[in-house]
């Protein structure tokens, strides 16, 4: 089962990867990187005031454990903010 969230995470990474995060005041260290993607934003709907494309979403499905418990987590990385989100949980 997934949940779906949206809410804002601190997310630490090496070598571009994201190796632990903070989510609802839990630190999480990744275990392995299940899943890496990239999307970008529809263009002709989300622009700049200045006409530029917003830029690039990465996904990264991870495993990831905030102590002994595993679980699968979806971390969302927009590259022009530099913001990143958790998006999804899987039980």
């Amino acid at each position: 089962m997934t949940r779906v969230f949206g809410d804002p995470v601190d997310v630490w990474v090496n070598d571009g990867r994201p190796v632990r995060f903070v989510w609802r005041g839990r630190l999480h260290t990744v275990r392995r990187v299940l899943e890496h993607w990239v999307t970008t934003r529809d263009w002709w709907r989300d622009r700049h005031p200045d006409g530029e494309a917003t830029g690039e979403r990465e996904f990264w499905r991870v495993e990831a454990t905030p102590g002994r418990e595993i679980g699968v987590y979806e971390l969302r990385h927009d590259v022009a903010a530099d913001s990143w989100l958790l998006s999804r949980v899987w039980d």
